[in-house]
C-alpha cells in the first residue's frame, strides 16, 4: 500500500496534498502537510488512522490549530483536522460534543440548557479535543473540573474510554498527551444553574478578554505557561520587551503574553522572538518561561543539519 493513494482510497474524504498549514493556523504561519484530511465521523478518522499505519505514515491531529505553531518545514505524513467532528448533544446535566467542536459553541449550548460550569471557557477559541488534550483554561477554571469521560483512538487503532480517574489532569496536560491519543468525543459534568445568570458570566467573562487581549490580530494565544510566583506579562514588560518586533511577528502591545503576526510572519519568526524573550527572562530575572503553546513540524530545510 503506497501513502500516494490516500485521497484515492478515501474519496468522500477532503484530503489536500503538500498544503500550507498557514491557511488553518491562528497565527497565519506554518509549512506544508504532506497530507491533510478532514475526515467528518469516528470511522473515517479511525480508517484514516488504519491506512496511515499500513503505509508506516506518522500522524498528527491539530485540532482548530489555535494553540500551536507550526514550524516552517511543515508536517510530515498526514495531518487530520477534526473540526467537521462537531456534533454537541445534551442529555439531563451532561454535554457530550465531538472533538472538532468549537469550545465556545459548546459553552453556548450548555447555557441553553441553563448547565453552569463551562462559563470559563466562553471565550477559548480551541476545539473541544484540543481543549481535553492540554487541559485548556481561563479566569480560574479549567477543563479537568468538569471533564466526566471522553472516547479516545489510540495510535494502534483501538477506540476506548477514558474516565476522570485517567485522565491525570495537570497544569495544561493530560494523560492523553502521553500516549498521543487522539480525542474523538468528551463529556462534561455540568450542574443545573440560571441561564440568564450563566449568560451574564459568560459576557462578562469576554468583555474582559475583549478588553485585554488582541483579538483583533492573529496570534496562538496565551505563549507562556505562568511561572510559578510570577505573571508572564508582567516579567516581559518590565524587560522591556512589550512591542518588540521581529520579522513580521510582534509582542503584542496590549498583552504582553501575545505574539501577534503584524506582517506576514512566519513560524520561524514565531520561534525566534520566543527564544529571545526566554533568554532575556532568564538572564533578568533567572525565571525560566516554557512555552503554553504547542510547537510541532519540522525546521525549513535551510535550518536544518
Amino acid at each position: 500500500m503506497m501513502a500516494e493513494d490516500i485521497a484515492t482510497a478515501f474519496p468522500a474524504i477532503e484530503i489536500l496534498k503538500n498544503e500550507p498549514l498557514a491557511h488553518f493556523t491562528h497565527t497565519k504561519t506554518g509549512g506544508p502537510a504532506d497530507y491533510l484530511a478532514f475526515p467528518t465521523n469516528i470511522q473515517e478518522t479511525k480508517s484514516l488512522l488504519a491506512y496511515a499505519n499500513d503505509c508506516h505514515l506518522p500522524v498528527t491531529v491539530v485540532g482548530n490549530a489555535s494553540n500551536l505553531i507550526v514550524r516552517d518545514g511543515g508536517i510530515r505524513g498526514l495531518v487530520m483536522i477534526l473540526t467537521k467532528m462537531n456534533q454537541i448533544t445534551t442529555d439531563g446535566q451532561t454535554v457530550t460534543a465531538e472533538a472538532g467542536a468549537s469550545l465556545i459553541k459548546t459553552t453556548q449550548v450548555a447555557q441553553s440548557q441553563s448547565l453552569t460550569g463551562l462559563e470559563f471557557a466562553a471565550g477559548i477559541p480551541g476545539s473541544v479535543g484540543g481543549a481535553v488534550f492540554m487541559n485548556a483554561g481561563a479566569y480560574g477554571g479549567e477543563i479537568s473540573e468538569v471533564a466526566f469521560s471522553a472516547e479516545v483512538l489510540t495510535t494502534d487503532g483501538e477506540i476506548r474510554t477514558l474516565n476522570q480517574d485517567e485522565f491525570d489532569f495537570g497544569y495544561r496536560h493530560s494523560s492523553i498527551q502521553d500516549y498521543n491519543d487522539i480525542v474523538l468525543t468528551a463529556t462534561f459534568a455540568l450542574k443545573p444553574g440560571d441561564g440568564q445568570a450563566i449568560q451574564a458570566k459568560m459576557d462578562d467573562l469576554n468583555a474582559r478578554r475583549a478588553a485585554k487581549q488582541p483579538l483583533d490580530l492573529p496570534s496562538c494565544g496565551s505563549v507562556f505557561k505562568r511561572p510559578e510566583g510570577h505573571y508572564t506579562g508582567q516579567l516581559i514588560q518590565e524587560a522591556g520587551l512589550q512591542g518588540l518586533k521581529w520579522g513580521g511577528a510582534q509582542v503584542s502591545t496590549k498583552h504582553a503574553g501575545f505574539i501577534v503576526n503584524i506582517d506576514h510572519a512566519t513560524a520561524t519568526d514565531y520561534l525566534d522572538l520566543i527564544h529571545h524573550i526566554q533568554s532575556v527572562i532568564w538572564e533578568k530575572d533567572h525565571v525560566k518561561l516554557e512555552t503554553e503553546v504547542r510547537i510541532i513540524g519540522e525546521a525549513p530545510v535551510a535550518e536544518r543539519p
